[in-house]
């Protein structure tokens, strides 16, 4: 541990002493600021998100339908919940509204997705058999020399969703994977999921799929939202009091 948080500057060792308590914690966001050369903000964004604790926890079939190395890389790099706490939709929105959200915020979006997701594009084209079909996110993988197809759901898992994923993984396997490219992963995030539901409907899957759930902005109850100062109105009265004083 003395080796290693010397590598590091000061006060991001302040800050991991002063709100992680486990040893083994502490060393894992030294080794990945290292690893990735975060700020300070962003390793505090890392640590108040708790991101020890929620990578490598996606429900996957990575370890019968990639190589072993690929699979445990692959494993690491997908979160659960993943953290969409820089948007805010309200109650009521659609999977297109979440996708619109996720592009105006790409900064924010690929800081939480991890290092090494290049943004391919949003309703992203593809003919299959003369029809037209329409990925919700495609990126690519800079490490994992691969594409990564994200289908966004705003409610709960079923298990249709992966029969529909393994048609899309295969149709980029075949139409846009460079003979150099690892096999293409597929990403379902929903609102919620029963882990036992996702884990039966990737079992028998013979493309590598993951299925994680995501966590927007709080949200305030209506009856709060019309009571409470905008912004606006704070910053006139934080101008008001300092001009009194």
């Amino acid at each position: 541990m003395q080796q290693v948080v010397a590598l590091i500057p000061w006060s991001h060792n302040v800050r991991i002493l002063d709100t992680i308590k486990n040893q083994t914690e502490r060393l894992w966001y030294v080794q990945q600021t290292i690893q990735h050369g975060w700020s300070r903000n962003i390793l505090v964004h890392q640590i108040e998100s708790k991101l020890y604790h929620r990578q490598g926890k996606a429900t996957t079939n990575f370890n019968h339908t990639l190589p072993q190395a690929q699979s445990e890389l692959a494993q690491q790099l997908l979160k659960d919940p993943y953290t969409f706490d820089f948007i805010n939709l309200g109650e009521d929105f659609l999977e297109r509204d979440l996708e619109r959200a996720l592009i105006n915020h790409i900064r924010d979006f690929l800081l939480e997705l991890g290092v090494g997701f290049a943004f391919v594009g949003s309703q992203y084209h593809l003919e299959v058999g003369g029809e037209d079909f329409y990925i919700d996110l495609l990126f690519y993988h800079l490490r994992l020399r691969c594409y990564i197809v994200i289908d966004l759901k705003i409610e709960e898992f079923k298990p249709e969703y992966s029969g529909k994923m393994n048609f899309y993984v295969s149709a980029v396997d075949d139409l846009l994977r460079h003979p150099d490219d690892q096999p293409t992963i597929g990403m379902i995030l929903c609102k919620s999921k029963n882990k036992v539901i996702a884990e039966y409907s990737l079992r028998d899957m013979h493309k590598p799929i993951g299925v994680s759930v995501y966590q927007l902005q709080d949200i305030l109850p209506e009856a709060l939202q019309g009571n409470l100062p905008t912004i606006e109105q704070l910053e006139a009265e934080l101008e008001t009091i300092t001009k009194l004083n």
